[in-house]
């Protein structure tokens, strides 16, 4: 398929302009190429169902770098250790990855194949601080590498609220942030994950609220503090933190 890198190109531009959010052109021009990729790989792989340019632009990129406002995330340090659970094809760990060069990324996901896609074109993009790990987050969660390692953990379009925090907890550091990307449900989630929050030493720092450019859906990014150690039966393994949530 013949991918339209200008119209992609322009409608990021116009996006980021609208989101207060400075790239470079270094930026710009490898996340045209990490589009286009997906684009190529698509056809013969799942990896997403956004493949229309101004749509990709704005769903996938766009929306995985809004944290990055000055009202979503603010004074963090240049140098972080982060992880992206459940990168499916790469949103929004890559994004990220690409605009904060000087934060190393772990990329988790349960597929190889889409992991695969991900190390193999990161690597032709010279980029150096993005690794993939395959795995259940469950199972992540219990290993000494990875526990309560990370100082950002970030998700998007995995799980329920409850869930994901189990999920996400034991791999955030104590004083670390997890940031949940959410849609129109997530007032009704937060309500649902008070035991959740609870049992995990998470607390609730900001509900950011955005709408995303041309009518492309309402987005609210979640993120809690870790306030205090996980205690060791989290997270429970894997099948039972979906049957059982915390709530």
């Amino acid at each position: 398929m013949r991918f339209d890198r200008s119209l992609f190109l322009e409608t990021l531009k116009q996006g980021l302009s609208v989101q207060g959010l400075t790239v470079s052109a270094d930026s710009l021009e490898l996340m045209v190429q990490y589009a286009e990729a997906i684009a190529v790989t698509n056809e013969s792989l799942n990896l997403t169902r956004l493949v229309e340019p101004a749509e990709m632009a704005i769903k996938n990129f766009l929306d995985s770098l809004t944290i990055l406002r000055s009202d979503v995330l603010a004074e963090l340090p240049e140098e972080l250790h982060c992880l992206d659970l459940g990168t499916g094809a790469g949103f929004p760990g890559v994004p990220l990855a690409i605009v904060k060069p000087n934060w190393q990324w772990v990329l988790l996901d349960s597929t190889r194949k889409r992991l695969n896609f991900i190390a193999e074109t990161a690597e032709e993009l010279g980029l150096t601080n993005v690794s993939t790990l395959h795995a259940r987050a469950e199972d992540a969660g219990q290993e000494p590498e990875h526990r309560e390692a990370y100082h950002l953990v970030v998700s998007r379009a995995v799980a329920e609220l409850p869930v994901l925090l189990e999920l996400c907890a034991p791999l955030v550091a104590v004083g670390g942030i997890v940031a949940a990307y959410k849609g129109s449900e997530a007032a009704e989630e937060l309500a649902r994950s008070e035991k959740a929050q609870r049992e995990l030493n998470l607390g609730l720092e900001k509900v950011a609220c955005l709408d995303l450019p041309q009518q492309m859906g309402s987005r609210s990014l979640l993120l809690f503090k870790k306030t205090g150690p996980l205690a060791e039966r989290y997270p429970r393994r894997a099948g039972i933190v979906q049957k059982r949530p915390l709530i």
